[in-house]
């Protein structure tokens, strides 16, 4: 925990705060009859309108073998419904500015501010009466193949994927939304629209509405809207079953000029307490800008392996583990440089406290860029998802700055310590290299 003396000093900093930073978004949370929930921020003025739904489940849910499944339930939304089809809809929306997109877990759309009213119905149509026709389907069939036959060979995605398979083993956190070839080639028509009718259920849904609205006349259009739809039951959090942190390595081999080499471990859930700083922690050790970004000052700028290098934990916590993931695409000759390079600068921010400059430089960058994040409506809906869906606390837009703002060295040395596990990564190199290649360069910097 931070002594008394921290804490202290960090609220004497976090009143210096400027006052141009300060963010407010007001959210009237509503019920629907259908028993989804409703979040709706008025913003006067706004020129656009947008609305991102969260729907519990995604990929988690797809059947065994039709892996795909729900990617491919989000991505035909938009092509027909049984009053509409695929031209209409698009007609309709861009005459006034508007586009709707879905996926997986979900949609989002945003209009032009003065047809929201437009926004909100063709939004619940769209969600609760989709016919997924059968030659759109076998379009976007061939497209997610096509896509996916590009990537079989791709190290970077490869080695991507491999890396997810290392940290999460078969849990589906490990697996991709798009399926494999195999399992996309075996989904039909009816499995599809069996998914959306069992799967897509209004208890399970969150809706976040930004824009110049009255957050009643929301309730109101989206409660008639969304009148029909099947109410259901949420789902659970089941704890998931995953490895432990340990050392696991795997390699993609492929004939091309550079290794793709990720390296990392399980990570944090958002609720984590010392969340805020590990914000901190990955802007000096790996996301920052390049003059709080060690791993790309070392790596990129002193060592020259490679123009692209990162490391985060924060990025991927949510309800679930995400993970802590340092990428670096190097010459086949020093991977092992660049891994030790990687253990090094962990073990670093665990070992030596960060200086308060540098510090400084990375909190200020925190703070300011949190607050600008919020300038654009669908940023705003996508914070009140997630704000509803990790229960954050209703003042944390005004508490966040605060808390990067009083991160100490102490804070993000005793973060490093707890959630960096140098010595137990998972390494998936993906290239022109082998798994004793991998294994003679690992013993060569051991």
């Amino acid at each position: 925990m931070r002594s008394e003396a921290a804490a202290q000093a960090g609220a004497a900093g976090s009143e210096a705060l400027n006052p141009a930073l300060k963010l407010e978004l007001p959210i009237r949370r509503f019920e629907l009859r259908c028993g989804a929930r409703l979040l709706v921020s008025p913003r006067p003025g706004a020129p656009v309108t947008a609305i991102q739904m969260h729907m519990r489940g995604g990929h988690s849910l797809d059947p065994r073998g039709l892996e795909g499944t729900a990617f491919l339930v989000g991505g035909l939304l938009d092509q027909g419904t049984r009053r509409f089809d695929e031209e209409q809809i698009a007609e309709t929306l861009e005459t006034h500015g508007g586009a709707i997109i879905g996926e997986s877990n979900g949609m989002s759309g945003s209009i032009a501010a003065k047809h929201w009213k437009l926004l909100l119905e063709m939004f619940a149509e769209l969600l609760t009466s989709p016919t997924y026709p059968a030659n759109e389907l076998r379009r976007q069939k061939a497209r997610l193949l096509d896509r996916l036959l590009l990537e079989r060979d791709e190290p970077r995605v490869q080695g991507e994927q491999l890396f997810k398979h290392l940290v999460y083993g078969d849990h589906w956190l490990g697996l991709p939304p798009t399926g494999t070839i195999e399992s996309v080639r075996r989904i039909e028509r009816r499995h599809v629209v069996e998914f959306h009718r069992e799967q897509w259920l209004g208890a399970r849904a969150i809706i976040a509405v930004c824009g110049d609205v009255d957050p009643e006349a929301v309730r109101k259009v989206l409660d008639r809207a969304l009148g029909r739809w099947t109410r259901g039951t949420d789902l659970p959090y089941p704890e998931p079953d995953l490895p432990p942190i340990a050392p696991r390595s795997g390699v993609f081999h492929a004939q091309r000029e550079q290794v793709h080499v990720f390296l990392g471990h399980l990570g944090i859930r958002r609720a984590d307490p010392d969340y805020a700083a590990l914000v901190v922690l990955d802007h000096v050790l790996g996301t920052g800008p390049g003059f709080t970004n060690r791993v790309a000052m070392r790596l990129r700028d002193e060592l020259g392996l490679a123009y692209s290098v990162h490391a985060n934990i924060h990025g991927t916590a949510g309800a679930y583990p995400g993970s802590f993931t340092a990428y670096i695409g190097t010459a086949p000759d020093k991977v092992g440089t660049a891994i030790a390079g990687f253990r090094a600068e962990m073990k670093r921010i665990q070992d030596e406290r960060v200086g308060e400059a540098e510090l400084s430089v990375a909190k200020d960058y925190v703070v300011g860029s949190f607050a600008l994040s919020f300038q654009r409506a669908a940023r705003r809906a996508g914070y009140m998802i997630s704000a509803e869906r990790y229960a954050l606390p209703s003042d944390y837009l005004e508490q966040a700055p605060r808390q990067f703002a009083a991160i100490s060295s102490e804070d993000v040395q005793r973060a490093a310590r707890k959630h960096l596990h140098p010595d137990a990564c998972c390494i998936a190199a993906a290239g022109p290299l082998r798994k004793a290649d991998l294994q003679r360069a690992l013993d060569a910097n051991a």
